[in-house]
């Protein structure tokens, strides 16, 4: 029996009503995993023990009724840790490394009665765009397995679309939740910066990083946002600002809203169905009530570039901590410690992260800091500026989520510039550290469209209105893939 098409609140239900146990759900859950995986490539770490130990658990206490996720099975991204659970962000460096300690989020779902049933598959240390990267295998995406599912969070997304878990979470630096979301046809939300801890999140760019939610629709995603939000001591950069409830205004109308839509967005780079589709969809917000117009964020075209320096700057920071010695893979054949560095780093780490470390490494090198470094802080708070200006007049910004549909796996995994520019859209959402949405928005080729929406600062809920506003009278998000009963 299989549970994966009802929402949470249904199975809430079910298991308040002892209609089914915690154990059962589980079991189903873990089934729909079997069956799909081979396909999918979804999860590193498949938890069966744990998850059925910590059923068992919530089935002798009696599931909380007070608690919306009580009991309820979801995946997590890899470079999120886990206690005593195998945590590598799909790094060979990382192979066998088993956690003391949990993240914050790991610990907030389980106060939830969270169950996590796999670690899911990513691209290495969160480096990359289409699910390839990852030391283990590469992940697919649910509507068509010849396709790329996105990145960083492949596996977060995919599990969710193909129907292995109903929830997930991901992490988002440039796009990495919000692509994959949009490849595979699920609502996926990058928080507001500091909106949720980063402690125990293994990190690639710190100030850009942020862990967020994936689910097949938005009221479930405002859900799991809720369990995982909110001010944590052990993270510097944690915001303590008041947590709301995220889905207050699910349900509500939009009228008299204002949309910014950037010209930008619609430019060179982007695909023309995907274009028409975003535009079909922001014509469906002024049906409902909203005013959309058209502005300018120029300094967006830079935002590549700019993120691609302080990104791999902060990663070649970051990824010092990997040295063979402290904990973590170490090659053999050593001779003195030099080599422990050399060896262990090269065999350890993949192409792709690599590059960014020597690309880091120079552009914080004495002599070409300012030039590129500096200057790359310095613009991006003109993007940041360009952001402040539209909203003062707009509530919202939209445009698409990728300038293209998932493409073929093997075509862009030796074009690494070609890669960064699919997320010439999200990226500049991380560097002014707002929260962003992509909810899908209608198909091109027989694969799903994502659509981007941008918020003000610590404004998730607005997002989620609008979002559920445009989910509640298209079908968009009722359609399914084949591997999870659809006929696309």
């Amino acid at each position: 029996m299989t549970f994966n098409d009802k929402t949470v609140k249904e199975l809430h239900e079910l298991l308040v009503n002892k209609e089914i146990s915690v154990t059962e759900l589980t079991k189903a859950t873990l089934e729909d995993i079997k069956v799909r995986e081979e396909q999918i490539g979804a999860f590193l770490n498949v938890t069966e023990k744990e998850a059925l130990a910590q059923a068992a658990e919530i089935d002798a206490r009696g599931v909380r009724a007070e608690v919306l996720t009580d009991g309820i099975p979801l995946a997590v991204k890899d470079n999120i840790v886990t206690k005593d659970i195998e945590t590598t962000a799909a790094s060979k460096i990382l192979k066998t490394w088993m956690p003391p300690y949990d993240a914050t989020v790991t610990e907030k779902l389980y106060d939830k009665g969270m169950i996590i049933v796999g670690k899911a598959n990513m691209d290495e240390f969160a480096m990359g765009g289409s699910g390839e990267n990852s030391a283990v295998k590469p992940t697919k995406n649910a509507w068509n397995q010849k396709k790329v599912p996105g990145g960083s969070s492949s596996g977060s997304a995919s599990s969710v679309a193909s129907g292995e878990v109903r929830l997930s979470l991901g992490s988002d630096t440039g796009g990495s939740i919000r692509q994959p979301a949009a490849f595979n046809g699920i609502v996926g939300l990058k928080p507001t910066y500091g909106r949720v801890s980063r402690f125990g999140l293994i990190a690639f760019g710190s100030s850009l990083d942020q862990i967020g939610t994936f689910a097949p629709t938005v009221e479930e995603n405002a859900e799991l946002l809720q369990v995982i939000s909110g001010y944590d001591a052990k993270d510097s950069t944690s915001s303590n600002v008041a947590v709301p409830d995220f889905g207050s205004k699910i349900g509500k109308d939009i009228k008299g809203m204002k949309i910014a839509l950037p010209k930008e967005y619609f430019g060179e780079g982007i695909d023309e169905k995907v274009k028409e589709q975003i535009l079909k969809a922001a014509k469906h917000l002024e049906s409902l009530g909203a005013t959309v117009e058209e502005v300018s964020l120029p300094h967006s075209k830079y935002g590549v570039a700019v993120y691609y320096i302080i990104a791999s700057s902060e990663a070649s920071s970051n990824l010092q901590r990997f040295d063979g010695i402290r904990f973590g893979y170490r090659a053999d054949h050593i001779e003195n410690l030099e080599d422990v560095y050399v060896k262990s780093r090269s065999e350890g780490f993949g192409d792709e992260v690599k590059r960014r470390i020597m690309l880091g490494t120079f552009s914080l090198s004495a002599g070409y800091y300012d030039a590129y470094f500096k200057k790359a802080g310095q613009v991006r708070t003109l993007i940041i500026q360009d952001f402040a200006k539209v909203f003062e007049n707009y509530d919202l910004i939209l445009g698409p989520t990728a300038p293209t549909v998932a493409y073929d796996l093997g075509t862009q995994s030796h074009n690494p510039v070609a890669m960064y520019l699919a997320d010439l859209l999200t990226i500049p959402v991380n560097l002014a550290g707002l929260p962003g949405i992509s909810v899908p928005a209608g198909f091109v080729d027989g694969l799903p469209v994502g659509m981007q929406l941008i918020g003000k600062r610590y404004d998730e809920e607005t997002l989620y209105q609008v979002a559920a506003a445009f989910e509640a009278t298209t079908d968009y998000h009722k359609q399914q893939p084949v591997i999870f009963g659809g006929d696309k």
